[in-house]
């Protein structure tokens, strides 16, 4: 057990310690239960379950911590896309994320939201405001809500294309230009 884990409990920040630990857990590839976060920080197992009643809302919560994550790899570089290259920048941070953090990536999207987590119901749905308020500055005679739900398909396709080893590509700087070049294709479609 790691110091700067056990004296944030100390501190009174348990949630966060376990959330911590759970996390390096899951991209180290590591099983992780309840009762080997506890471990992790030094602590019972029941402690625990004062903060998450259960593997599933632990994993709701790392969810959550991916989906706010993922929102500022989408923000960093211009809070709302005003262009069309705009949103093809958008699909390449969000594959980028997935193949950066393809665990973390699998825990948000393999089960469906918590709905009971309103937290990771924010977290979605900032991500789904920002891709509609992008569509509707791109396409205003279009329909925000299915073109972002059709944005969103797009990027998330791509991601999975390449975290199953369906696309290939030697590098990052690879994988964000096919990225490109394929939402290009698909708006030069539109143009024709």
């Amino acid at each position: 057990m790691s110091t700067s884990a056990r004296s944030g409990y100390h501190h009174g920040d348990l949630r966060a310690a376990a959330l911590a630990a759970a996390m390096r857990m899951l991209e180290a590839g590591e099983s992780f239960s309840l009762r080997a976060v506890a471990r992790e920080v030094g602590v019972s197992a029941p402690a625990l379950y004062r903060h998450f009643t259960d593997r599933d809302a632990l994993e709701s919560a790392l969810a959550t911590e991916g989906l706010r994550d993922l929102l500022a790899d989408l923000t960093a570089d211009q809070p709302t896309p005003a262009t069309a290259a705009d949103l093809g920048e958008l699909a390449v941070a969000y594959v980028a994320f997935a193949l950066r953090r393809p665990a973390l990536f699998r825990v948000m999207f393999t089960n469906a939201c918590d709905e009971g987590n309103e937290q990771r119901v924010e977290a979605a749905d900032q991500i789904h405001q920002l891709l509609q308020a992008a569509m509707q500055l791109v396409f205003p005679a279009g329909d925000p809500s299915a073109l972002a739900d059709a944005g969103w398909a797009f990027a998330h396709g791509m991601a999975n294309l390449y975290m199953d080893g369906k696309l290939a590509a030697a590098s990052n700087k690879e994988v964000a230009q096919h990225v490109r070049s394929a939402f290009a294709a698909i708006l030069a479609i539109r143009d024709s």
